[in-house]
């Protein structure tokens, strides 16, 4: 008899939890396979202290395959599945495509932003879902202080050093609390010409902070946030988001280059794609985690709507407390379904919630218990140090270090403002250039017109081409430094940067084989006189589209040429022109490269054209070092 295959989307706290569980209790005798963009766990509890440089980003990952024995791990993201073929369609970080058969299957897709038809908000705020909008964060709030410090207007210093956190609940009471207390401490070892300080903003339109908590300690978590200066503003929200600003709800507008949008979130799209029913965006289960008429399927965490036994008529909110513990039953029940063991129906009860506010500052009720103060801070970082699956002792070394040493507060410049867009899909996940969104889970919330797909313009001043995967505009206030300049990405076709122009789905690089001379290049006059035929032959050769199916780009790294011709994924090609796949295109006359010997130079330009610059190749690009280029013959 064969091995019955498992297969889990999604690696979350309810994924994760049910992998680890499976691996236990099938004894060898199944085959597990987990389906992840990413290759860790992230306990995004702590991802707040992240953006605030408490904690380095490896602290709250937790490796998959060095914690799941006999998981077997595929990297890629699940864009369809075929529930009476039983396989998933997924699509690798390369653009690789693939399938994967099954005998059960758990859905744990988890969660992505929730979005509100409020104008400009799509494109000018950030989310905080995943360790690269973490990353962006903390970077871009260190930057916009910088910036403010050095500003000799006290106007433009006030919006840059002035930001606004939407959404008063965990997340966003923990971003406030803990990102006041980083920015203040930047301002005390380098104060601002202006004399003025930053400025935190914490919007809501529920009546008080975390409603979700009890009112005691909704209190004790306000009182510390205006302690620090945060201005906490319940009952008011975002009307509209611009470049230089949010118009609020109460008709005040507030200078900012900061917005945070902690709201909330919604379901993962995915399930939305299945026909089966739903409950507000959550696929409908029984009390066992099971979808009604479906027995190989099961659902937990965010994307499942669980009925709560203890609430009738209500369901488990999403929390990562409740989808750690669906995990733990839902492995249960699909090795019952198996015919091992009996099933479990979900049965909570309430733990109570814990919130770090920074420092020694916490609001806690462990087991009902209300607590403030110093004993609810150790009491919060125990309760992680606990709950956490891996990566303990660093995580505690951290904490030790920051009480006794200063934070470093630079910037890593790993994550674009244009990467990180709040309509993302895959928060989990940093865009990267040349590679389109699944347009089929890009949509956001109903009546969120124009937001979807657009990377737009960010609270830093970035502007994107507003396509999915484009690039910011160049030279912007408070954007980041163009491309070739001090600090900025590296150029294309240059060491280090993005994929050339002719690798599969793009144009044909100029001066490159198979492209067009540049206008105003070197070779711009031994273009026009090569012969008609070599002409017609490039034109003939075109750099060939992107198929429509969700594809990733591979960054070239370190001074490898990227990798494209065949236009297969998952496999490269040695050619440097753009002809069919599985052939090196014919080269045009004119200078060759190889390893041994210099390139020639070219034809000299023409008597009324200045020679190139020391900045131009007057030719082939090739390496400075004396070695060969990848694809040179």
């Amino acid at each position: 008899m064969s091995r019955p295959r498992i297969v889990i989307v999604g690696a979350g706290f309810a994924g994760y939890r049910t992998a680890r569980t499976l691996s236990r209790l099938t004894r060898h005798q199944a085959d597990i396979t987990l389906l992840n963009p990413t290759d860790y766990f992230l306990y995004l509890p702590l991802l707040p202290q992240v953006a605030a440089g408490i904690l380095e980003p490896r602290r709250v990952s937790v490796s998959l395959s060095g914690t799941l024995p006999h998981v077997r791990l595929v990297l890629g993201e699940a864009d369809g599945i075929d529930l009476d073929g039983r396989t998933v369609h997924y699509t690798g970080p390369e653009g690789e495509e693939g399938t994967l058969a099954y005998d059960r299957l758990v859905l744990a897709a988890g969660s992505v932003n929730k979005l509100l038809p409020i104008p400009g908000v799509a494109e000018h705020a950030h989310g905080f879902r995943g360790l690269p909008e973490a990353l962006y964060l903390r970077d871009h709030v260190t930057r916009q202080v910088e910036l403010a410090a050095a500003a000799d207007d006290r106007a433009e210093c006030a919006a840059r050093c002035t930001f606004v956190v939407v959404g008063a609940g965990y997340t966003g009471t923990e971003v406030a609390a803990h990102g006041a207390m980083y920015t203040d401490a930047q301002v005390r070892r380098h104060p601002m010409r202006t004399g003025m300080r930053p400025r935190w903003m914490l919007l809501d339109v529920a009546p008080r902070v975390m409603p979700e908590m009890d009112e005691r300690l909704s209190r004790t978590a306000e009182r510390v946030l205006r302690q620090r200066g945060v201005d906490v503003r319940m009952g008011t929200s975002v009307k509209e988001a611009t470049h230089d600003g949010v118009v609020l709800t109460d008709g005040s507008t507030v200078d900012t280059r900061t917005l945070v949008w902690c709201v909330g979130v919604r379901p993962d799209p995915l399930v939305e794609s299945l026909g089966l029913p739903m409950e507000r965006g959550r696929l409908l289960v029984d009390p066992h985690l099971q979808v009604p008429g479906r027995p190989e399927l099961f659902a937990c965490g965010d994307v499942a709507a669980v009925p709560d036994l203890n609430q009738p008529g209500q369901y488990t909110p999403m929390t990562a407390q409740h989808a750690w513990r669906h995990g733990k039953v839902c492995a249960h029940n699909v090795v019952a379904s198996l015919g091992r063991g009996h099933r479990r129906a979900y049965r909570h009860r309430d733990m109570g919630f814990v919130v770090d506010l920074g420092g020694a500052k916490a609001a806690a009720n462990p087991l009902g218990l209300p607590m403030s103060g110093p004993a609810a801070g150790a009491v919060t970082r125990g309760y992680h140090l606990a709950a956490m699956p891996g990566n303990r002792v660093r995580v505690a070394a951290d904490w030790l270090l920051d009480a006794v040493l200063p934070r470093q507060a630079v910037q890593l410049g790993l994550v674009r403002s244009w990467s990180v867009p709040l309509e993302s899909s895959s928060p989990e996940v940093a865009r990267v250039p040349g590679r389109p969104e699944q347009s089929g889970k890009d949509a956001g919330t109903a009546g969120t017109a124009g937001t979807a797909g657009t990377a737009g313009k960010h609270a830093d001043g970035d502007e994107g081409k507003k396509q999915p995967g484009g690039e910011p505009a160049k030279g912007q206030p408070g954007g980041e430094p163009g491309r070739n300049q001090p600090g900025g990405e590296p150029g294309k076709n240059q060491p280090g940067g993005e994929p050339a122009k002719n690798q599969p789905g793009g144009e044909p690089a100029k001066n490159q084989p198979g492209g067009e001379p540049a206008e105003r290049g070197p070779d711009a006059a031994s273009a026009g006189s090569r012969s008609h035929g070599e002409r017609a032959k490039r034109s003939q050769s075109g750099s060939p589209r992107a198929s429509g199916k969700p594809r990733r780009a591979v960054e070239a790294a370190g001074p490898r040429s990227a990798r494209g011709g065949s236009g297969k994924p998952g496999k490269s090609s040695r050619a440097s022109g753009t002809g069919s796949a599985g052939k090196r295109p014919t080269a045009p006359s004119g200078p060759s490269r190889s390893a041994g010997q210099p390139a020639d130079p070219g034809p000299e330009p023409p008597a009324h054209q200045p020679p190139p610059g020391p900045d131009i190749a007057p030719g082939p690009v090739r390496r400075t070092d004396g070695r060969a280029v990848e694809g040179d013959s």
